[in-house]
């Protein structure tokens, strides 16, 4: 199990935690529009290759039948994942003392029947939860805890226990999962030929981390991977700090993709296409670039700027105060409103630990 994250002073933890719902919900529309392109223009060997490259779950077989029900059957529910792997040759790249994969985001994506709109709710990932019951990704039972890290059930039990944690959380049922691995962005870089970023002050390399100047920099794939694990050298030295970083960072990747004709040169549409899905894990519903371009199609309707991005409302732990726990009961509202699809109540938004 990876090691929790060291404690941070809740004025370090405030700074960021709305940031990058709509940012993130971008990089993962985008990755399947590529997918979408890639499947139109390549040939039967190369469909396949890049379905083959498509990790998933089941999320039916790993959760069986004692999940929420559907309220609404017209509305989707999709939790989306920001994972980072430092295993094997990715520790090597940076800080290679950290094992295992933690999730550095989590969004759980409403779309309402219609989906012309979408509410993306962002779970801080020092939310002290009950874990329920889970099989491990070997099938193994992790017993159920209390007062643990969101951030830890991914670690222990991987991504489908985060979905039944999600759910008894909310009671919601969540219709799809998509992970983004953030090592996976290193290939879809060096296919890219680097992407530009700019930084207001110096991100000083401290604890193995990458060096920077401020100003603009053009970063290839392996000093990318270096600038999303950057935590100490930059900031205030907080895990938020570092996920700020990362949000930046795909926004730069997005404005690079944006402004190269990958139309235009078959084979660097199938080098990122080919980069772009070995990043993916997802749901075995949507386990294949059928799947993922049926979906992508079904939402052309919602436009990512004017999703809404609501923080989970969350408190200051009266045990802990560098820990945060679920705030209700408004909390129970916003939940209650985006499984029956409604309008989210005014108070449902407001967090007693400020974001």
């Amino acid at each position: 199990m990876t090691d929790l994250p060291s404690a941070t002073p809740p004025s370090s933890r405030r700074r960021g935690r709305r940031r990058g719902g709509r940012r993130v919900l971008r990089i993962v529309l985008l990755t399947v529009a590529l997918l979408v392109l890639a499947a139109g223009g390549a040939g039967w060997w190369a469909y396949s290759h890049l379905n083959g490259n498509i990790d998933s779950v089941d999320l039916d077989q790993a959760l069986g039948d004692n999940r929420p029900k559907k309220v609404v059957a017209g509305a989707q529910n999709v939790l989306v994942l920001g994972s980072d792997s430092r295993a094997g040759a990715n520790g090597d790249l940076d800080h290679g003392d950290v094992s295992g994969a933690r999730s550095d985001t989590a969004l759980l994506v409403h779309i309402p029947e219609g989906r012309s709109k979408a509410t993306a709710v962002s779970i801080p990932r020092d939310t002290l939860i009950s874990r329920p019951e889970c099989k491990d990704a070997d099938g193994k039972t992790v017993k159920p805890a209390n007062r643990v890290m969101f951030n830890s059930v991914y670690s222990l039990a991987g991504p489908a226990c985060v979905v039944k944690t999600v759910e008894e959380m909310s009671g919601i049922r969540v219709d799809h999962f998509v992970e983004v691995d953030f090592a996976g962005f290193k290939g879809l870089v060096d296919a890219l030929g680097g992407v530009t970023v700019t930084l207001d002050k110096p991100m000083s390399g401290a604890k193995g981390g990458l060096k920077l100047d401020a100003g603009t920099h053009r970063l290839n794939g392996t000093d990318s991977l270096k600038f999303v694990r950057t935590r100490y050298g930059y900031g205030d030295g907080s895990d938020l700090g570092r996920i700020g970083l990362q949000q930046q960072f795909l926004m730069a990747m997005l404005s690079e993709i944006k402004k190269q004709d990958a139309l235009g040169n078959p084979a660097r549409l199938y080098k990122l296409a080919d980069a772009g899905t070995k990043s993916l894990t997802t749901d075995s519903d949507l386990a294949s670039l059928t799947s993922l371009a049926d979906f992508a199609q079904s939402m052309k309707g919602v436009d990512p700027d004017t999703m809404e991005t609501i923080m989970l409302p969350v408190a200051y732990d009266k045990v802990d105060p560098n820990r945060v726990i679920v705030a209700q009961p408004q909390a129970g509202k916003l939940w209650e409103a985006l499984r029956t699809d409604q309008k989210i109540p005014a108070e449902a938004k407001n967090s007693p630990a400020k974001g």
